[in-house]
């Protein structure tokens, strides 16, 4: 069970956040995200809009968690423009501009045109600046719209006329590749979906476990029971959703074994969407063995890409399978742990527990 500390801990790094929200002070701070449940929208602090109310605040430590968890980007404060900080390159950043501003995806040679470099050059300056191709880029902004046109369009056919598709197949595939099921099923909240789910108490905490028919969807970890029921709404809102038993239950038994036998090789029918870039940072970080750690910029690096570290990090907070893609073992350069979704306290744990398991130490509380 997650001891007093962490809540303490969690308590007092929220109490300071909330703190820095409330002084309104005109410099922007990419370090933290805060979320409005009321209206679904989320700013940096220092933003001009009104001052919610406390109750209604979430904190994010980045753009993808907050985007993940459902949160639109304000349109006073952009923060979705944080993605592209680091890159000082300023014909890029127009670059990106234009992806983000354009309902059809300009073609390469545009691209490129517009920069005044050849098209080969650009695409490698890109793909090295950014950790994806501009196309990649484009179609991670083409499914964020349509995403957010599905929940808000009368039909899926106006949903896909809005984000530009040019045909439905198109927009058909972009779920696929994107959402993990069919346009018509987001729209509704997974309606129609089987999803065997089961909520246990493990030592990090309370654990969600969520399958479809293709495989492990969704790992979540909380405080408690409600914590989880909310975010099993949030994802399958509308889904048919079960306790799972039989073979299922011994699945959620092996994800558990993952947390107390760390190191343990079992492997699992997973069933999660993501770009072709986060797909390669995913499967980069199953690689990383219990009671080891890599930086961003050692996987990075490792894909071939070592000036994508952003991107890297951005990847790890998109994961949605706590554990079994281990991304907290990845940590930044300095030895601090930097981000983790679930809660920095879980990913020091983790990385403890796991560290005294390769070491052959007893960890404390087990005899």
């Amino acid at each position: 069970m997650i001891s007093q500390r962490l809540a303490n801990s969690l308590e007092k790094l929220n109490g300071q956040r909330w703190r820095i929200i409330k002084q309104r002070t005109s410099m922007t701070c990419d370090d933290f995200y805060y979320g409005v449940r009321t209206t679904g929208v989320f700013c940096r602090p220092g933003c001009a809009s009104r001052l919610p109310k406390r109750k209604n605040v979430v904190f994010f430590d980045t753009i993808d968690s907050a985007m993940f968890a459902g949160f639109r980007p304000c349109k006073r404060c952009h923060p979705e423009s944080g993605k592209n900080k680091e890159n000082k390159n300023p014909l890029l950043v127009a670059a990106c501009r234009r992806l983000e501003q354009s309902e059809k995806v300009p073609k390469l040679d545009e691209l490129a045109a517009q920069a005044g470099l050849s098209p080969r050059y650009f695409h490698r300056l890109f793909k090295e600046a950014l950790g994806v191709t501009p196309r990649q880029y484009a179609d991670a902004l083409r499914a964020s719209r349509f995403r957010e046109q599905l929940a808000n369009s009368r039909t899926v056919t106006d949903a896909i006329h809005e984000t530009g598709f040019g045909s439905g197949s198109r927009a058909h595939q972009c779920a696929n590749d994107h959402l993990g099921m069919k346009p018509s099923e987001y729209r509704k909240g997974a309606l129609k979906m089987n999803i065997d789910y089961a909520m246990v108490e493990t030592s990090m905490g309370w654990m969600l476990v969520a399958a479809s028919d293709r495989g492990v969807c969704l790992v979540e970890l909380a405080d408690n029971r409600e914590q989880l029921q909310q975010r099993l709404r949030s994802h399958f809102g509308n889904a048919n959703l079960g306790e799972g038993n039989g073979d299922f239950l011994k699945l959620v038994e092996s994800v558990v074994e993952k947390i107390e036998i760390p190191g343990k090789s079992i492997d699992f029918p997973m069933d999660i969407q993501g770009t072709a870039f986060q797909q390669r940072i995913w499967q980069q970080l199953a690689k990383i063995p219990a009671g080891h750690t890599a930086t961003y910029t050692e996987i990075a690096t490792k894909i071939g890409q070592p000036l994508a570290v952003r991107a890297v990090a951005n990847a790890c907070a998109a994961n949605k399978l706590a554990v079994l893609i281990p991304c907290h073992r990845v940590i930044r350069a300095d030895g601090s742990l930097g981000g983790y979704r679930w809660g920095l306290e879980r990913k020091s744990s983790l990385l403890a527990k796991e560290s005294l398991a390769v070491e052959g130490v007893k960890s404390p509380g087990k005899k």
